[in-house]
């Protein structure tokens, strides 16, 4: 697996479809206590139609390759060493695309120099006050100290617990893939550099972080489009539309069926919405 060095230390990515530097390319942000396979499907539908995906590990609590030691990690931290990958890649013209964590991380990167951002696609994610949603202040709040994440971490071992509302159970739809979400718990529960990395993470987060982003939203005149699944429970459908409103050139496409993990329940849906992009 390729790695590339950050500001926030080595990170470890997997290339889908062509290798040429010529072909369009997407790039993935996935969120909290997660990593990019949840990207997996939408990444081998773009391939077959010759685009390019980079799908990153990001420090985020589900990655093998612990974040530097002495770096800062938060989300701004975060922000910006996607905005260095992209420098580190040599990627022009990208798509970018984020998911719940993720999709506030794609935020604040249109903070800084965003030149190598060609199009936004942000499927259910944190937006304004909702930095983490309401249901899950609790978990980050615990994952702020290193003995709560331990024990929350013991909790997911079975199955049906990892699979409960208060872990995945809400963020995707039945049946869900054991196996994916036995991958999204392995690193923490095998390495305690990683579950640091999980506290870390948790209290660099300032929930107001994203209270004022329509400043520099709306600023960012290149196509975005919000693929937003309608049977998600922690961010709404009025959401979605209020974030479409502070971008200046933003489509809604509702997926029917899909929850928070719309790349999951329904990949064909993100890939087509991302192909279809101008």
């Amino acid at each position: 697996m390729p790695i590339v060095d950050l500001p926030i230390g080595r990170v470890d990515y997997r290339v889908f479809g062509p290798a040429e530097p010529g072909a369009r390319t997407v790039v993935f942000v996935h969120g909290f206590l997660v990593n990019g396979h949840l990207w997996d499907g939408v990444a081998e539908r773009l391939a077959v139609d010759g685009v390019r995906s980079i799908v990153a590990d990001w420090p985020l609590g589900a990655h093998r390759t612990p974040a530097a030691p002495d770096a800062e990690l938060s989300p701004i931290a975060v922000a910006a060493s996607v905005l260095a990958l992209l420098d580190e890649l040599d990627l022009h013209d990208v798509t970018l695309v984020g998911n719940d964590t993720g999709g506030a991380i794609c935020q604040l990167a249109l903070r800084g120099d965003h030149h190598r951002i060609g199009r936004l696609v942000l499927t259910n994610c944190d937006a304004f006050e909702h930095f983490p949603p309401a249901f899950f202040v609790p978990l980050f709040v615990a994952a702020r100290y290193r003995p709560a994440v331990w024990a929350v971490l013991q909790s997911t071992r079975p199955r049906i617990l990892r699979h409960l509302p208060l872990a995945f159970g809400l963020l995707l739809s039945k049946p869900r893939d054991a196996a994916l979400t036995r991958g999204w718990v392995q690193p923490a529960l095998e390495d305690a550099a990683i579950r640091r990395d999980i506290t870390r993470f948790a209290r660099g987060v300032r929930r107001d972080e994203l209270v004022d982003a329509a400043s520099w939203l709306g600023a960012f005149d290149k196509p975005v489009r919000l693929v937003w699944g309608t049977r998600d429970r922690l961010f709404s459908g009025a959401m979605a539309k209020r974030l479409q409103a502070a971008f200046a050139k933003a489509e809604l496409i509702e997926v029917a069926g899909a929850t928070t993990f719309v790349s999951v329940d329904q990949p064909e849906a993100v890939a087509d919405a991302i192909l279809e992009m101008a």
